[in-house]
């Protein structure tokens, strides 16, 4: 099990992140018969929770700059249990701030752990990692030419 435990958290990742898009959707646009409220156009905190939830879900379900994402989106669910759920008492269960705290923790998760290795960001890294490889290795040409020069 262990090695499918990356995938796992990949898919965790998308899930996740599809999800917390889908809130900020559905702020904005009602989507999938979601309580659409609207926000007005830089409105603090509603508009700005939305597009932190609409744009950080997307930026994390594709697995692209998710660490940075994931920080700022498990801030602002943390942002949002305090604020709106930990007046009616710490407990999430009595203040119905349960999916609050689950997607901080979660989002905290990703921050801490990554992306996984179904993702835009390990997807980057394999490039670099490649680039990086072929540049400390001397070239075939590099080679050829060595070669051709002690023949000589």
């Amino acid at each position: 099990m262990n090695r499918w435990a990356p995938y796992y958290l990949s898919a965790l990742r998308i899930v996740t992140g599809v999800l917390f898009a889908l809130h900020g959707a559905a702020t904005f646009w009602g989507f999938l018969d979601g309580h659409r409220s609207s926000p007005d156009v830089f409105a603090w905190p509603n508009w700005w929770g939305a597009v932190i939830q609409l744009v950080g879900g997307l930026l994390i379900a594709a697995g692209a700059l998710t660490r940075p994402a994931a920080i700022i989106a498990s801030g602002s669910m943390a942002y949002a249990y305090f604020a709106f759920h930990a007046g009616d008492g710490l407990s999430p269960l009595a203040n119905h701030g349960e999916l609050s705290v689950l997607y901080c923790w979660v989002l905290l998760l990703f921050a801490f752990a990554g992306p996984g290795p179904i993702s835009v960001d390990a997807a980057i890294g394999r490039l670099r990692a490649g680039d990086e490889a072929e540049a400390k290795a001397p070239s075939d040409r590099a080679d050829a030419k060595d070669s051709a020069e002690s023949a000589v």
